[in-house]
């Protein structure tokens, strides 16, 4: 299996993680892969990272700003929301992506980890405002101890959109984040993901991106863009 890894959350040694990549195998369930295979590239992921299968938490994503502090949840009952926050060792966080970006948060004063799934709907949302005010508000984190890698996800240079998303991006404050090339718009999910962590009140120097577009390399990562009919690659954190 083949993974990738943050630079900066390398540096902590409290926490694991990895981004997969699609020579780890499709772990999306949802997506008309046989569930025997999922469950077995899940098997796999979790002997070669070296956490135990069952205390993994992924999440049923729906696009929504919802963020959900893991508790009693479970392998098998994956809760609905789009990002998981916890403090709990030995508890892997998952956040699944074929295009959208997968955000994994750790604040080593506080030992809190949270994985988070961004794509258009997300980002318009705001839900790193969600995450970084459960960090504070439920945690006690403060902002300048929270650090952000996020992982591949469709770039500027693939991310076309219509004119009625660049309009719903002009309603919101968020045309910047649109490039016009040829009479076509194109969207940057991770320049608005950057400027709402920043707004946020993460350090600049805390916030990492991986800078690979997941179309432009769908020959290694799932790409819905690139391939409607496709698995899902995964960012998973947790904390030792």
């Amino acid at each position: 299996m083949k993974f990738y890894y943050s630079k900066k959350l390398t540096l902590f040694p409290s926490i694991a993680h990895a981004f997969t990549t699609k020579e780890s195998g499709n772990l999306a369930f949802h997506v008309g892969d046989n569930e025997l295979h999922v469950e077995k590239n899940h098997e796999l992921l979790a002997k070669e990272l070296g956490y135990e299968k069952n205390s993994l938490i992924h999440m049923k994503q729906i696009h929504s700003d919802i963020v959900l502090t893991v508790t009693d949840e479970s392998f098998q009952t994956p809760p609905t929301c789009d990002a998981l926050i916890t403090n709990r060792p030995n508890t892997p966080l998952m956040v699944m992506v074929a295009d959208c970006s997968p955000l994994l948060f750790y604040d080593d004063k506080k030992k809190v980890i949270a994985a988070v799934h961004a794509g258009r709907q997300g980002a318009f949302k705001n839900i790193v405002k969600n995450v970084i005010g459960s960090f504070r508000d439920d945690f006690g984190s403060d902002t300048k101890n929270i650090n952000v890698s996020v992982g591949a996800s469709i770039g500027v240079c693939c991310y076309e959109v219509g004119s009625e998303i660049y309009d719903e991006a002009k309603k919101s404050g968020l045309e910047y984040a649109v490039l016009k090339r040829d009479e076509k718009y194109y969207l940057d999910v991770n320049k608005i993901l950057n400027t709402q962590l920043l707004a946020c009140g993460i350090k600049k120097e805390n916030i990492e991106f991986l800078g690979e577009c997941s179309c432009c390399g769908s020959d290694r990562y799932f790409s819905y863009r690139a391939e409607p009919k496709t698995g899902r690659f995964a960012g998973v954190v947790w904390l030792k």
